[in-house]
């Protein structure tokens, strides 16, 4: 017998909202997409042309107020309401997904696990970089023992955008918890966390480029994991030539690859995980294992956001674990926090 469907509520329709969590949601067998937060009248309007059965309502009080009828809150509002929307959210009874970075400093992050575990609710945080083929294929060589042992992870998010675009991640007031270091690094350390496990030493560089910049925009992060791995992770907007996302190198090869993961452009237009060809990287854009002159293309495996939103209700219907642990956020907080506290300093912090 088929278990019944599952209601989600969703609080913020902007990039996150209406890109990445309504369209996985919506498209995952067992969840619904029950309702919509957003006050802006544009968004509203919206949300009832992409998700006509969503009821769009225009605070969060009012979705506390239906909290009999929902099962699920997700939260993709701006970094500097996670918290306060996420306890709001636990406070009524309701399991929560809240977008990367959970918090705005590990405390913060830690509290409201400690919420969530006296409450027994699930908590999970949206990790989707996850579930990018790219780092999915790294993550099969790794554990294959195809690159021998693993020395460095080199891993970048760079793009060219030397005009800024405005918002609040570009706003240099740390309530607002904006810059790459908290964007785009919530990925990669996460990413290095999982692959390598624990960071004891970190050094960073974090700078301002961009004219008008408030926060950072092109920065450098350097881990030392407790195995003896290093991860070297950039970030950037100001990358007039990028370079490559992945090189991983290891005693036996190294492994390279170039762009990134094409989910995001794909829900960007429109695509999602119903579609047949959803997560394929073209053969063009396989990486390739390297052993000095030998060069062997490695086929992508396939991206898989879906799997995120799949796992989340496997886990609510206690059939499985979460599938990224608040846990997990709260320790690439604390490297992100360490990396903040060395670039001020310009000495190597220690975990």
């Amino acid at each position: 017998m088929d278990s019944p469907q599952l209601n989600v509520g969703l609080i913020g329709y902007g990039l996150a909202g209406s890109v990445f969590h309504a369209p996985l949601i919506s498209t995952t067998p067992g969840l619904r997409l029950s309702a919509v937060v957003t006050a802006n009248p544009e968004r509203q309007a919206q949300v009832r042309r992409e998700h006509p059965d969503a009821s769009v309502l225009d605070s969060a009080d009012a979705l506390w107020s239906a909290a009999p009828h929902l099962d699920l809150v997700v939260v993709a509002s701006p970094n500097r309401t996670h918290i306060p929307l996420a306890t709001a959210a636990l406070e009524a009874g309701l399991p929560v997904v809240v977008d990367k970075p959970l918090a705005g400093t590990a405390a913060e992050g830690e509290e409201l696990a400690r919420l969530a575990e006296d409450r027994g609710l699930l908590l999970s945080v949206f990790q989707n970089r996850r579930w990018d083929g790219d780092f999915r294929t790294v993550r099969e060589l790794v554990e294959s023992g195809r690159l021998g042992t693993v020395r460095r992870l080199e891993s970048r998010f760079e793009r060219w955008r030397p005009q800024l675009k405005g918002g609040w991640r570009e706003l240099g007031d740390p309530a607002e918890v904006g810059g790459l270091l908290y964007d785009l690094g919530a990925h990669l350390v996460d990413q290095a966390l999982t692959l390598f496990g624990p960071a004891v030493r970190v050094y960073a560089e974090l700078d301002v480029r961009r004219a008008g910049a408030q926060t950072d925009d092109d920065s450098f992060v350097a881990l030392t994991h407790a195995d003896g791995t290093r991860s070297h992770l950039w970030m950037s907007a100001t990358a007039a030539q990028l370079g490559p996302r992945f090189r991983v190198l290891g005693s036996e090869a190294a492994y390279v690859s170039h762009g990134l993961d094409g989910q995001e452009d794909a829900l960007r237009s429109g695509s999602t995980p119903a579609d047949a060809d959803w997560g394929i990287t073209p053969r063009e854009r396989w990486g390739t294992l390297v052993a000095g002159d030998s060069v062997e293309p490695v086929e992508t495996l396939p991206g898989a956001y879906q799997d995120y939103y799949a796992a989340v209700a496997e886990a609510l219907r206690g059939r499985a674990a979460v599938p990224v642990e608040p846990r997990d956020a709260v320790e690439a907080l604390r490297v992100l926090e360490a990396a903040r506290r060395s670039a001020q300093s310009g000495e190597t912090v220690s975990l």
